[in-house]
């Protein structure tokens, strides 16, 4: 069986995107040929869109954009399209990653890739939505079914069977295992550095423009 990762992500590899495949791809093993494509500029190659018609299963990881996807990806997924691939049995799988706490959030831009799915064709095998996403990359790795992000390891680990099974599944939605205020307080303190890192204060943030 022929698998494409997909990082919609325009951070490539330096992404919470780039992370949660990782996760797919070492839940897959050796039990699939897998292979990683970057789509981070708005255009799509003809050597790649040969490659992915070879594929079984498509599996797109990207950021939630203004509860969308990112316009790049977009472009991507229109020049799909328009290479008028006839292969129904192609299942395509979606994992959105949000920084907002609730996974729920990702539910529109999940369905985005689920009706693109209807227009072309191609079969919807279901999707996860990911809240925390934000501080995916700053977790420590930690052994199996532990630590924050326990519960979404555990859904991409359910993702990769469903995969190789061409199982269809209903969209889920996870979180990081850790209360939502302490997640936020994190979140306060990456915006923090991120200023002072950049030359500001932070009473800036409080700025408003004219």
């Amino acid at each position: 069986m022929k698998i494409a990762l997909i990082n919609g992500s325009p951070k490539g590899k330096n992404s919470a995107s780039h992370t949660l495949l990782e996760d797919v791809k070492e839940y897959l093993g050796q039990r699939a040929d897998v292979a990683t494509y970057l789509c981070n500029t708005p255009v799509i190659s003809q050597e790649n869109i040969e490659k992915l018609v070879q594929a079984d299963a498509w599996v797109f990881a990207y950021p939630l954009y203004v509860d969308g996807i990112p316009g790049h990806l977009l472009s991507c997924l229109s020049l799909l399209e328009q290479a008028r691939i006839q292969k129904p049995q192609i299942c395509v799988y979606g994992i959105v990653n949000c920084g907002f706490y609730e996974g729920e959030q990702a539910d529109l831009a999940l369905k985005i890739l689920q009706n693109w799915c209807k227009k072309t064709g191609f079969a919807w095998g279901g999707g996860i939505g990911v809240g925390g996403g934000g501080g995916l990359d700053m977790m420590p790795k930690m052994e199996s079914g532990k630590g924050p992000k326990a519960p979404i390891e555990k859904s991409m680990e359910e993702l990769a069977n469903a995969i190789l099974k061409k199982k269809t599944r209903d969209n889920e939605y996870v979180s990081v295992a850790m209360p939502r205020f302490l997640y936020q307080m994190g979140a306060q303190m990456g915006w923090r550095q991120q200023i002072r890192a950049n030359g500001g204060k932070v009473r800036d943030l409080r700025r408003k423009g004219s």
